[in-house]
């Protein structure tokens, strides 16, 4: 329906995996957040999520390498989304970067800006705070204990809002079985690429157009981290004060908002 198709592309020595959907004439790069999981198997619900783009845009969803060093980091992970981008002949986008993705998508606006059009940073951070360094020290722990249920729990508690939670924590045991990491160290070599990030002095290299859209229960990153980014670059900022994490989960008008502020 939304011409959603998977494959693996090479970059220098490791290959990633990449959805793309759509069939606009703009080009749009998201990244997602980190994840317990690779986005393999998953074009057509990701398609569907984010079928507002599909019409104007050709979207390209890339995942992390393969291969995960154990130091590696955020900025490495920038330099891998350019060389897709690069593989695909794409001179530039607009980048949608969500969490982590939203921390590569930082990196790759200041290390080339050459490749960015405009930039939505969603529920993300420049740099590391207490809130992020506990939510994230913790789900490194599970990983290495291979508690995976505790670990999918903590997660979608950190990540969503109570009334969310209510409704689908019965389902919780059942979904990890499905987000039990296939490969616990490189999960957790990710993870730890969030805690060394530190853009927040560079941010002013950032010349394009910027979005912020954060949520005022955040329980990864924080409200402040959406805030002090916005602050820092001048931007709008949209703040889902009744949210957490997850809002671009939870609120129906998001993909909306991005939508309306790409085509602006």
């Amino acid at each position: 329906m939304f011409t959603a198709k998977e494959t693996v592309i090479k970059i220098g020595n490791t290959c990633m995996n990449c959805i793309t959907f759509g069939s606009g004439r703009k080009t749009l790069i998201m990244i997602q957040g980190l994840s317990t999981r690779s986005i393999k198997g998953s074009a057509l619900q990701l398609a569907m999520m984010y079928r507002i783009f599909s019409k104007q845009y050709k979207v390209y969803l890339f995942d992390r390498r393969e291969n995960i060093k154990e130091n590696i980091t955020i900025r490495d992970l920038a330099l891998d989304i350019a060389k897709a981008m690069d593989s695909f002949g794409i001179k530039q986008a607009d980048i949608f970067g969500v969490s982590q993705g939203g921390m590569i998508a930082q990196a790759l606006a200041i290390q080339r800006p050459d490749l960015v059009n405009r930039l939505v940073l969603a529920v993300t951070a420049s740099r590391s705070n207490d809130t992020l360094v506990h939510a994230v020290n913790k789900w490194i722990d599970l990983a290495r204990a291979q508690k995976y249920v505790e670990l999918t729990e903590d997660m979608a508690e950190k990540l969503y809002s109570e009334k969310y939670l209510r409704k689908y924590r019965p389902l919780l045991p059942l979904l990890a079985k499905w987000q039990t990491p296939k490969d616990p160290e490189r999960f957790i070599a990710l993870a730890k690429s969030c805690l060394t990030y530190c853009a927040y002095n560079e941010l002013e290299k950032i010349k394009c157009p910027v979005l912020v859209i954060g949520g005022g229960l955040d329980k990864v990153v924080g409200a402040a981290a959406s805030q002090e980014i916005a602050a820092k670059l001048g931007c709008r900022i949209i703040m889902y004060d009744d949210l957490g994490h997850a809002a671009y989960e939870e609120a129906k008008d998001f993909n909306r908002k991005v939508y309306d502020f790409l085509i602006s």
